[in-house]
This record gives structure tokens, C-alpha cells and sequence, in this order.
């Protein structure tokens, strides 16, 4: 048999299901688990298709008889991020494969976990006018989403006024019924659990409305956040990757859709899917998936982790992707706790109960509200705080089976000022962390606390928007600490958008988490490739990171969940603000090759330098992380000094000139030759250096670089730390 192909890497993903004993081969179905085995093509073998590809994939497997019952062991070839497979088998097998010519390594699979009416214009985004305008509000680019499944009949998904699918689109429409159009021109399911594409659990379909969603007007959460529904980007077309059961993310689905994405055409990828943990790179599945992707010239926008406010929690931190961070918007749907003792506290809730008393009624305080037997709550407002295994919800179903009237829900400590909208069971607001305390004290204060909940209605106008989610990932990025992330923030906080149903029936829903936060910038990146159609992915990165807002709508610092000023580890670049970066004056790219010698400075070994490029790398040289092309610099500084070379690309007027400025880094010396970049022409590339010296003995500094012209200004943000 005469084999060739174009890579000497793969990776196998093995489904190991079980079954009876059987011909020296089987062993029991409930012994077996799902591996990730990487492989390396023999200098004597070589591939010429797929149907050789798959016989040299089968020779990995044990032998079945033809008289057996057993189901085909192979599951899924990959062609495009590994050319791997997914297969049954045994520890005991994939223990035989290891004595096999090819066999590289192998590793259990992980199962990771998911991660409007209104922000497209709190971004800016206005129909035919600024960006929307320049961009055709996304025409002609395609959205692919890795996510839960999608709802086809939901009307963000009408094709009013949307062209048909671009001609290289080669992707497929797998519902059993005529769901597809020119909005939604793709749906693949991969998750084994499921028989469809159709969404069972509403998160595809939110992120999908995000993302792209058609208009619809009179969109609302019963009554609440009244407008009109739309996408950022509302003609790029979508294609939905089912890879996640209910709440259930297999890497060996999230690889079989990346395998179809590349495969089919489309320009961004939106992934609001990431692990506990961040690990290395070439442990990574959306990583190595991602990498694939910028070959090809897909921009990959993926969610940041909804572990903070915890330093060190980044997930897909990857630098060829844009991880994103979750902020708020300025809309808020008021529900104020009033005190027997006048004082006024707001929160929020979704449930706005016309009719609820006015009348102040006793309050009692009900600890984490996950045990009221020896609690009489019946007919009273009962406190409960966020702490617990309850979700915020079942915490007020709790307190409304238990005959209260009315819950006051209060944050833990480490969430803040951050508060929800919620569908409550019964009449609640949820508060800050710092007016629970002060109802708290109210409550010690007197023999009898009283309380009633003012329902006033949705509001726009919050100044300190956008704020920092406190569950929104911070950095630094423990895999590689010299990239700063997260990379940019956007909204993530009570966003309305497309639903299956909620349980009161409604067809949008407002939910929270840097899930929603990741297809915003999935949107804002398909206005930047339909305007920019020849920008690389690191291009489209560069313009969003730089030209990042770091105030908020009251002029201020941008703030955390305490309403600190939030950090460079918190906010990256800061909150994207897509108009500016439309048009950003200078970007700093890199192309897919560039990332093999930061990658080998990492010090990884060239087999797992070659897992991520599915190529044989030879470590020869190398960079430091910081030396990295990157919009931004994050300088594990010492004593001594470094000096770092960056490149930008001319992409804003001819004849420019461009001098920089340094703000902040107290305690660091900066040194930048040149000072002064000079242009003549579009696309000319000029380098600086930038040399990092401590003044003082301070371990965390941070600041910025600009780069201004009459007309632009350019911005990095700085991190210089010291490791211990």
C-alpha cells in the first residue's frame, strides 16, 4: 500500500466504551475511558488519501472478527487539526498500541465545561452608520460556533434581507427537517449523547443571537429589557458545531468540530467552552484546534473562565487566541430593598412583581437558605447570601416553598458590586455585597426588621459600566506568564438574547458568564474581517487590543467587581470598543510560523512543539516570551535590564508620523529607540525596541506605551512583574 500526506503528526482520540470479553481484545465496558493519542507518521510510510489515511488509522486497532456484534471501533477520523480518530477501546489496547511504529503518546480526554437589546449599542454599533456601515454589518463572513446546538426556528435566526452563503461555504445542514437558510447555512452535531443539532439547553442558541442574531423587535424578558434584538455582526452568516451534551464538553467532539469548521469555510470561530485548569498548550485541545485555524486564517475568539476573581485562572490563554474577559453594560432591571428604618438599597431582578405589597413585612435572615426546617420564614422577606452548592434561583425556590414572601439575595464577599437579573421564583432583588452588610446590621439593630421590594423597571444609564464580572478570569496566564491576559473584556453581564424557551415561556433570556462575553468580540471580529477582508487573525487581535477603552461611561478608571480600579490581569487591553479598532493606525501582526520559535522558548521539546504546528520541529532557535509580536507586553524583569524588539504595520494614512509616550510603570525605566516612527507609505512595516530597567525594588508595575499621530493613537498595555 503506498501512503503519503502532507503532515507527520497526528492525534487519536480514543472513546474507550465497553464491552464483554471477547477474542483476547475486550475487556469490561465500565473499565474503559477516553484517550488522546498522538501519533507520528513513519519516514516509511507515506499517505495519498483519506482512504488510506483511515486504513493506517485501523491498523492501530484491535482485530474484530465479522461474526462480532460490537459497533465500528473507529468513531471520527480528523483530517485538518490532527488527522487522528476517535475509537473504542480498552486501557489494555491502548497499552498494545504503545509497542506499534508512530505511537507517540497517549493521555485520558478531559470533559470541559461551558463557560441583545442592548450592547450592540452600548459598543457603539448603530444600524447603517460607523462600522455596521463600513463592515455591511458582517456581510459575506460566516460565524462558527462550538457550543450546546442551536434552535433553528427561533426568529434571531429569520433570514430577512440576508445573501446567500458565500460560494467556498462547503459545510452541512444535519437537522432531519428544512431548518437551514441563509442565516443559519450550517448545523453538525458531534456529541455522541445527542441524536441533533437542535439546542436542549439554550446556551448555543444565546451565544449564537450574540453573536450574529437577525433583527427582531419587541424582544423583552417578561416585559423587562424591551427593544429590538440584534447580533453584533447581523449579516455574517452562522454555522453551529454541536460539541457539548448538556453541560457535557468532550475534547474528542471539540476536535471533530474544528475538523469540520476548517473543512467547511468559515472565517471566525466563537469557543465559550475551557477547563478548570489551564495547562500547556500541547495538552490543549482547543488550543492545538486553534492553532489549525489561524493557519487557515480563522480568527478564534474564546471565552476567559468564570473562575475569578481569582488570580492565575485563565483558561485558553493561548496567544493565537483573543481571550476574552466579562464586563457589564449599562442596563439594569431595578428591584430596591426598602428597610423599616428608610433606607434604600438597589439590586436587580427579572421578575419585576406589579402588584407586590408595599407594605413592610418582618425580615429575617436565612444564612445560605439551603436549609429553612427550623427556620419560620412564612410570609416574611428572608435574606439569603450566595455562599452554598444552590444556584441563585434555587435558592429563592427554596425560600418560596418554604412560605416566605419575598428574598433578599446577598453576595458573598468575592462578588462585589456584581448582581444578576434573574428569574426569580417569587418577588427577590439581589444586592452587593456591601448593602447586604448594611441590611444585615439593620437586622441586629432592632427587636422587629421589617422590609418590602420596590419593583422599578428596566433603567439605562450606569456609570460605572462597563465594571469587571468578579467571576471573570484573571491573570496572569500560569502556562506562559510573558502574554498578558486576559486580552480584552466586553460584555458578559446580563445579556439578553435568543432562547429555546424559559420556564415562563419566553423566547429570549438574559444570562451572565464570559460564554456571552466571548461571541461579542466573535461578532466585533466578523465587522473587522468584512471590512478588512485581507487582515490575518492577529491583525483583526492587534486593532481590538490597541485601540481599547480603559474608562467607563463616567470618564473613570475602569473598575473591578469592588469597585476598585481594575488591573492589567483583570481587564488586558481593556473594553473593546470595535468603531476605534475598525480603524486603528498601526497593527502589530504575526504569522503562524512565528509562534514555533516562542513556542520552543518555552522550553518545550520539539515532539510537543510539533504536536501544536502537525509538523517536525528542530528547537534551533528560539525567543523569549515577551520578544513575541504581541500588542501588548507582560516583562518578567529582574535586576538587570531587557530589551524587547517590536514591529507595527502601517495600516491608517500614508505619510504618518507616530512619537511615543509612557504612562505609568512606576519603578521601571523605559528606554525606546526610536522615538519616532515615520511613514511613507500603506503596509510598511518599522521596528522599535524597548529596553526594561527597575528603579526600585517594586514586584508588580503596570502602564501603558502610545504611539500618536494627529490622527491615532496606538496603545500597549505593560505588566512588569518579578517571579519569585
Amino acid at each position: 500500500m503506498e501512503l503519503k500526506f502532507v503532515s507527520n503528526f497526528f492525534c487519536i482520540v480514543i472513546l474507550l466504551h465497553s464491552s464483554k470479553t471477547f477474542a483476547d481484545h475486550f475487556t469490561n465496558q465500565n473499565d474503559l475511558e477516553t484517550y488522546i493519542v498522538q501519533l507520528e507518521l513513519p519516514d516509511d510510510l507515506v499517505i495519498s488519501d483519506s482512504k488510506d489515511l483511515g486504513l493506517w488509522h485501523q491498523s492501530f486497532l484491535p482485530k474484530i472478527p465479522t461474526n462480532s456484534d460490537h459497533s465500528p471501533r473507529i468513531i471520527y477520523s480528523y483530517r485538518h487539526v490532527f488527522n487522528g480518530f476517535a475509537a473504542m477501546l480498552s486501557a489494555d489496547e491502548v497499552k498494545e498500541m504503545e509497542n506499534k511504529p508512530g505511537f507517540v503518546s497517549a493521555r485520558p480526554q478531559r470533559v470541559l465545561q461551558l463557560h441583545t437589546t442592548h450592547s450592540p449599542s452600548f459598543l457603539g454599533l448603530h444600524q447603517n452608520v460607523g462600522l455596521l456601515n463600513a463592515s455591511k454589518s458582517g456581510e459575506g463572513v460566516i460565524i462558527g460556533l462550538f457550543d450546546t446546538g442551536i434552535n433553528p426556528q427561533h426568529p434571531s435566526f429569520n433570514d430577512n434581507g440576508m445573501p446567500p452563503p458565500p460560494a467556498k461555504w462547503k459545510g452541512k445542514c444535519e437537522f432531519n427537517f428544512t431548518s437551514c437558510n441563509n442565516k443559519l447555512i450550517g448545523a453538525r452535531n458531534f456529541a455522541k449523547s445527542a441524536t441533533s443539532p437542535l439546542d436542549e439547553d439554550g446556551h448555543g442558541t444565546h451565544t449564537s443571537g450574540t453573536a450574529a442574531g437577525n433583527f427582531v423587535d419587541g424582544a423583552n424578558l417578561l416585559g423587562n429589557a424591551n427593544g429590538t434584538a440584534v447580533g453584533i455582526a447581523p449579516r455574517a452568516h452562522l454555522a453551529m458545531y454541536r460539541v457539548c451534551g448538556i453541560d457535557l464538553c468532550q475534547e474528542a467532539y471539540i476536535l471533530a468540530g474544528y475538523d469540520a469548521a476548517i473543512e467547511d469555510g468559515v472565517d471566525v470561530i466563537s469557543i465559550s467552552i475551557g477547563a478548570d485548569e489551564a495547562r500547556p498548550p500541547y495538552e490543549e485541545t482547543i488550543a492545538i484546534g486553534a492553532y489549525r485555524a489561524i493557519e487557515k486564517g480563522i480568527f478564534v475568539s474564546c471565552s476567559a473562565g468564570n473562575s475569578g476573581p481569582f488570580a492565575g485562572t485563565i483558561a485558553n490563554g493561548s496567544p493565537w487566541i483573543l481571550t476574552v474577559g466579562a464586563s457589564t453594560i449599562d442596563r439594569k432591571i431595578i428591584a430596591v430593598a426598602v428597610l423599616g428604618n428608610g433606607a434604600e438599597y438597589e439590586g436587580q431582578s427579572a421578575f419585576q412583581s406589579a402588584n407586590f405589597s408595599r407594605k413592610l413585612l418582618p425580615l429575617i435572615n436565612g444564612g445560605d437558605c439551603e436549609s429553612l426546617a427550623r427556620i419560620d420564614v412564612r410570609g416574611k422577606i428572608v435574606l439569603c447570601d450566595t455562599s452554598g452548592v444552590f444556584s441563585r434561583t434555587a435558592k429563592g425556590e427554596a425560600v418560596k416553598n418554604a412560605g416566605a414572601a419575598a428574598m433578599i439575595l446577598i453576595n458573598e464577599q468575592k462578588r462585589g458590586y456584581t448582581t444578576f437579573s434573574d428569574v426569580h421564583f417569587l418577588p427577590a432583588t439581589h444586592v452587593s455585597y456591601f448593602d447586604g452588610l448594611k441590611i444585615i446590621n439593620y437586622t441586629k439593630s432592632t427587636s422587629a426588621p421589617v422590609a418590602t421590594i420596590s419593583f422599578k423597571g428596566t433603567r439605562i444609564g450606569d456609570n460605572h459600566a462597563p465594571e469587571v464580572a468578579y467571576f471573570s478570569s484573571r491573570g496572569p496566564y500560569v502556562i506562559s506568564p510573558g502574554i498578558l491576559k486576559p486580552d480584552i473584556i466586553g460584555p458578559g453581564v446580563n445579556i439578553l438574547a435568543a432562547w429555546d424557551e424559559t420556564p415562563a415561556g419566553a423566547t429570549f433570556n438574559i444570562i451572565s458568564g464570559t460564554s456571552m462575553s466571548c461571541p461579542h468580540l466573535a461578532g466585533v471580529a466578523a465587522l473587522l474581517k468584512s471590512s478588512h477582508p485581507d487582515w490575518s487573525p492577529a491583525a483583526i487581535k492587534s486593532a481590538i487590543m490597541t485601540t481599547a477603552d480603559l474608562v467607563n461611561l463616567g470618564n473613570n478608571p475602569i473598575q473591578d467587581e469592588k469597585l476598585s480600579p481594575a488591573d492589567l490581569l483583570t481587564i488586558g487591553s481593556g473594553h473593546v470598543n470595535p468603531t476605534k479598532a475598525n480603524d486603528p493606525g498601526l497593527i502589530y501582526d504575526i504569522q503562524p510560523q512565528d509562534y514555533v520559535p516562542y513556542l520552543c522558548g518555552l522550553n518545550y521539546t520539539d515532539r510537543q512543539v510539533s504536536t501544536i504546528v502537525r509538523k517536525k520541529v528542530h528547537c534551533t532557535s528560539s525567543i523569549a516570551e515577551a520578544e513575541l509580536n504581541y500588542p501588548s507586553f507582560s516583562v518578567n524583569l529582574g535586576s538587570g535590564s531587557q530589551t524587547y524588539t517590536r514591529t507595527v504595520t502601517n495600516v491608517g494614512e500614508a505619510n504618518s508620523t507616530y512619537t511615543v509616550q509612557v504612562i505609568g510603570l512606576e519603578g521601571v525605566e523605559l528606554s525606546i529607540k526610536p522615538r519616532i516612527l515615520k511613514f511613507s507609505a500603506l503596509n510598511q512595516k518599522l521596528s522599535y525596541q524597548v529596553t526594561f530597567k527597575r528603579s526600585t525594588s517594586t514586584n508588580l508595575s503596570q502602564g501603558h506605551i502610545k504611539w500618536s499621530s494627529t490622527k491615532y493613537s496606538v496603545r500597549s498595555s505593560i505588566s512588569v512583574f518579578q517571579l519569585e
